[in-house]
C-alpha cells in the first residue's frame, strides 16, 4: 500500500491523525507527517483515515498484484 498525501491541500483538521496514528501525525499545529508505505495491517485504518479528510487529500494506491513475485501472481 503506497500512500500521498497533498501537502499543499492539506489544512491540517488532523482527522488522519486520529483515525490512523500509526500512519498519520500532526508535527506541531499545521505540519502533518506520514508513512508513505504503511504496513498492510494498517489497512483499514488509513482507508478510513483517508475518507475522513475533509479536504480530500490523501490518495491511497494499494497496489494488488503489482508488487507481488510473478508466481504469487498467477495463484
Amino acid at each position: 500500500m503506497r500512500v500521498v498525501v497533498d501537502l499543499s491541500r492539506c489544512e491540517g483538521y488532523a482527522q488522519c491523525a486520529f483515525l490512523a496514528p500509526d500512519a498519520f501525525r500532526m508535527h506541531g499545529e499545521e505540519a502533518l507527517m506520514y508513512d508513505p508505505n504503511p504496513d498492510d495491517v494498517r489497512r483499514d485504518q488509513v482507508l478510513r483515515a483517508a475518507a475522513a479528510c475533509p479536504v480530500q487529500a490523501i490518495l491511497v494506491d494499494l497496489l494488488e498484484g503489482r508488487d507481488a513475485p510473478a508466481e504469487a501472481r498467477s495463484s
